[in-house]
């Protein structure tokens, strides 16, 4: 899935090109439960291939231990890369409140390269290009990291499938991916996927103590274009600090006319 792992997230981050055309195929296959897992990955990859562009706007729900929240507003850009060695570009743009109207954070996904990744803050009024070795970050004091802000690539990571069992109302395979590249804050992530349409249900993320860090559950799912799938709400918990991040998002529209003159870190000064 190219989401802004926003996203195709980000946001949320957060966020799974080939493939199977079904579990049928895949099992024949698939020798190994890798080689079962890379399919299902490819798969998932498949189905959210061509649509070329969207945009949406959000909500982010910041809640803390005692159950307070706060709330900030955004809107999220996202433009397909074709290459098969380079990943989607995403803009996100706070509107409210105040204090961090202006705020743009933009990224290009890479394979096994470091993420190009830059934040404008408005009160700086300068362009920060985010380190690889800050990857693992809170998103402007979200839960979401800025790894979980790039879009799902098949090469980012190797897999293994689990099992199979149930999620919710649904059957889903259980899949486990490791990052393969470097400056990850996660050593392991076991993702959900549904049967029926290979959505992520859900993610558990694991830290490098190889403890149980944050989970993911992604719900809303619509249908755009007959054919891709984006969850209208996601909630990333944080286990160990016990706050949460929860992203509520519009509907999406899809082949809007974005192009690359758009995703440029000089832009970002620029944008409103």
């Amino acid at each position: 899935m190219k989401m802004m792992s926003l996203t195709k997230t980000a946001l949320p981050a957060l966020v799974l090109a080939g493939g199977l055309a079904s579990l049928t195929a895949g099992a024949a296959l698939a020798a190994t439960p890798e080689s079962k897992g890379l399919e299902i990955a490819r798969e998932i990859d498949r189905r959210d291939t061509g649509f070329g562009d969207s945009r949406t706007n959000l909500q982010m729900q910041l809640t803390n231990r005692q159950g307070e929240k706060s709330v900030r507003k955004l809107r999220l850009a996202t433009l397909e890369n074709t290459d098969p060695d380079a990943g989607d570009k995403s803009l996100t743009i706070f509107s409210y409140p105040r204090d961090i109207k202006g705020t743009a954070f933009l990224s290009f996904t890479k394979i096994l390269d470091p993420d190009d990744q830059w934040l404008f803050l408005p009160a700086l009024k300068r362009v920060k290009r985010i380190s690889s070795a800050n990857k693992s970050g809170p998103f402007v004091g979200s839960e979401f990291a800025y790894e979980d802000l790039v879009s799902f690539e098949v090469g980012k990571y190797s897999y293994k499938w689990l099992r199979d069992e149930a999620c919710g109302d649904q059957e889903c395979f259980v899949i486990e991916r490791i990052p393969k590249y470097e400056n990850s804050g996660y050593t392991r992530q076991f993702a959900w996927v549904d049967k029926e349409e290979y959505r992520i249900q859900k993610v558990d993320f694991y830290d490098r103590k190889e403890t149980l860090l944050k989970t993911l559950v992604q719900s809303g799912f619509e249908q755009y274009l007959g054919k891709y799938w984006r969850p209208l709400k996601m909630v990333m918990q944080n286990h160990q600090t016990g706050k949460a991040t929860t992203l509520i998002y519009s509907p999406y529209e899809f082949k809007v006319g974005i192009n690359e003159n758009d995703f440029t870190p000089n832009r970002l000064k620029r944008i409103r």
